[in-house]
C-alpha cells in the first residue's frame, strides 16, 4: 500500500470504536513498521493555556482548544504553519511539532492556524491496511483547510468530499453541484 503520510484518513459510517466514531484523522506517518496519525476534530474541554499550566515552564499565551489525538498516551504534538518551529512538513503549509522548544514557541504564540493535541492514534504493521480493507476507514487528499478547521462538521464535510469524487470519476462528470436535487 502507498505511504498514506499527509492524507486524511476519515472514519467509515460504520467504524463504531469511541476512539473513532465520526472522526477524521492526519496520518503522521505511515511505513512497513506501522502507522500513526491525529484525530482533527475532537476538541476536549483545556485550552492550551490551562493545560502549559501543568505540563510547561514557559509563558503561554494560547487561549486555543486542544484536541484528543487519540487513545495513545504519548508526547504534547501540534500541527501548525510555522517551519521554523516543525520537525516535518506534511503538506504545504502544515507542519507538525513535538520537540519541547518548538512546542514553547507556539504555546506563546496564540496562531489560529495551531493545534495541540494530547495522544494520538497508533497502528502496527499491517494493523491499518487490515482497517481499510475490511471498510473501517476511507482516504483522502489532505489540504491545510482540512487541517486547521473548527467546524463541527468536519467529518459529515470529509465524507461529501469523498462521496463527490467517487462520483466524478465513476460517472466521469466534471463537477457535482452541492445539492444534485436542483438540477
Amino acid at each position: 500500500m502507498e505511504s498514506l503520510e499527509g492524507r486524511l484518513l476519515v472514519a467509515s459510517p460504520q467504524l463504531l470504536d469511541p476512539n473513532f466514531v465520526k472522526t477524521v484523522l492526519l496520518m503522521i506517518q505511515h511505513n512497513k513498521e506501522g502507522a500513526f496519525g491525529l484525530v482533527l476534530n475532537r476538541p476536549i474541554s483545556k485550552t492550551v493555556q490551562e493545560l502549559w499550566r501543568e505540563v510547561g515552564s514557559s509563558p503561554c499565551n494560547s487561549t486555543q482548544p486542544v484536541y484528543f489525538g487519540g487513545p495513545v498516551p504519548g508526547p504534547l504534538m501540534a500541527l501548525h504553519g510555522k517551519r521554523q518551529f516543525a520537525e516535518v512538513e506534511l503538506m504545504p503549509g502544515v507542519f507538525f511539532a513535538a520537540k519541547k522548544p518548538h512546542l514553547d514557541a507556539l504555546a506563546l504564540d496564540d496562531l489560529p492556524g495551531c493545534k495541540m493535541f494530547v495522544g494520538h492514534a497508533g497502528w502496527g504493521p499491517g494493523q491499518l491496511e487490515n482497517e481499510i480493507d475490511q471498510g473501517a476507514w476511507r482516504s483522502m487528499v489532505a489540504t491545510a483547510e482540512h487541517v486547521f478547521s473548527r467546524q463541527d462538521n468536519l467529518w459529515e464535510t470529509a465524507l461529501r468530499e469523498i462521496g463527490q469524487t467517487v462520483l466524478q470519476s465513476v460517472l466521469h462528470i466534471k463537477d457535482v453541484p452541492p445539492d444534485p436535487n436542483l438540477n
